[in-house]
């Protein structure tokens, strides 16, 4: 990649994160909304899992695609399954509809997620990657900020259905960024990947989504979307092998611990904890505001200890809202609870996701990162997702929380493996 390609891909990669802040704040402060009118309340589970399945059905398809479609046609496929998904979902009568709205936005954005991300991993440089991080963090203060609120008064002006296509502008520039910078980089020439273990992980997803408070069926879906992202991950990554495959461990922990909370968390303080949309929406700004401000510290610092120390206060704080739940605590503390959680995450994340994404002596090539973190961050939203939607519409709001400050409080512990302190260490 030559002359200002990086820049453009680099570029683009931060657009991609600011139309995530817009559409993951859309989306959590819509939730409940969504769930009245739909009425759906006892499917949240269906409503929130739509886009991960989508993005996990694309995954093993996404080289498959590029490959005969090219970066133009890749592009237009995209927006063409993005822009109808979102339709679809706007103008949804019942949750299923929803939800299919939702995959097929989630499948577009697989087409185009291994394909960017393979191509940054590879033209990118650490010093220009962790630039990224910190750049693309903070694009989630101004949404942090102005994101919910905003919504709410969207939504009331002119209802959910129109509100839900705020962030169609942000997503297209930022793809078309991607795709202009990376339209040279030869990902679809590479062996695709198995595509029916990688169909394994949505498969069992599914299952859980789809359970209904049948537990058997819950728990197989479980096991199954464990055992194909075991599969599809490199050697030694559920070992927790010192080194990358630990970084990569511990992704996937964080990504059920800390955005099944996160995409539960508007149901959290409207349900459990009785707070009006206006408190809610305060509390809903603090764990990303907390995440951006500090990560763009923390990539100016090193120290080998952020993950560990951050995913612990992320633990700590997702903790004290299951105990909450449990005493009906004050707004308070909700919300410093909710906003160490986020300044934990802002302190572990960079030097977490440099850590999964630097081969070092391991032997994974570029490609084999790009996928292998796509995969790890994304089976780790999905099963948080899932398990947590499927608790919560059982009841079980405080047992998911407790869930989800487990896994984080793991995912410390797989962290501080991260970073090899010998050669010695990498069979």
């Amino acid at each position: 990649m030559s002359g200002g390609r990086p820049l453009v891909l680099a570029t683009g990669i931060v657009a991609l994160e600011f139309a995530a802040a817009v559409t993951g704040f859309v989306a959590s402060t819509l939730l409940p909304i969504v769930a009245g009118d739909l009425d759906a309340c006892g499917e949240l589970g269906l409503l929130i899992a739509g886009s991960t399945l989508g993005l996990f059905v694309a995954l093993p398809l996404a080289s498959r695609v590029v490959d005969r479609l090219g970066a133009r046609g890749t592009l237009a496929a995209g927006m063409a399954a993005y822009l109808g998904g979102l339709a679809l979902a706007a103008s949804a009568r019942t949750a299923w509809m929803f939800a299919l709205g939702q995959f097929a936005g989630g499948l577009a954005g697989g087409l185009l997620a291994v394909f960017g991300i393979s191509s940054a991993i590879r033209h990118l440089d650490e010093r220009l990657r962790i630039r990224v991080v910190a750049a693309s963090s903070a694009m989630w203060i101004v949404p942090a900020l102005v994101g919910p609120a905003a919504t709410l008064g969207l939504a009331h002006l002119v209802g959910w259905r129109w509100t839900l296509l705020v962030p169609v502008p942000f997503v297209l520039f930022g793809r078309f960024l991607v795709v202009r910078a990376a339209g040279a980089d030869p990902a679809g020439r590479e062996a695709p990947r198995p595509l029916g273990r990688t169909l394994l992980v949505p498969l069992g997803a599914a299952g859980v989504v789809l359970s209904a408070g049948f537990w058997p069926l819950a728990v197989a879906g479980a096991v199954l979307t464990v055992a194909g992202t075991i599969s599809i991950l490199p050697a030694g990554t559920a070992r927790l092998r010192r080194g990358t495959p630990a970084a990569l461990g511990a992704m996937v922990l964080f990504a059920v611990g800390y955005f099944g909370a996160d995409s539960l968390i508007t149901v959290l303080l409207t349900s459990g904890f009785r707070l009006g949309l206006g408190q809610a929406a305060i509390v809903l700004s603090a764990a990303p505001l907390g995440w951006a401000v500090t990560s763009l510290l923390a990539t100016r610092l090193t120290s080998k200890r952020f993950p560990v120390t951050g995913l612990g206060m992320t633990a700590v704080g997702t903790a004290v809202l299951a105990a909450e739940l449990v005493t009906d605590g004050p707004f308070a503390v909700v919300l410093v609870a909710w906003a160490v959680a986020g300044i934990g995450v802002g302190l572990a994340y960079p030097g977490l996701y440099i850590s999964a994404t630097t081969a070092g002596s391991s032997g994974f090539t570029a490609a084999e990162l790009a996928t292998a973190v796509i995969t790890a961050e994304c089976v780790g939203q999905l099963l948080g997702r899932a398990v947590g939607g499927a608790l919560s519409s059982a009841g079980g709001l405080f047992a998911s929380y407790l869930l989800f400050a487990v896994a984080l409080l793991a995912a410390a512990g797989a962290a501080s493996r991260a970073n090899p302190r010998t050669p010695a260490d990498h069979p």
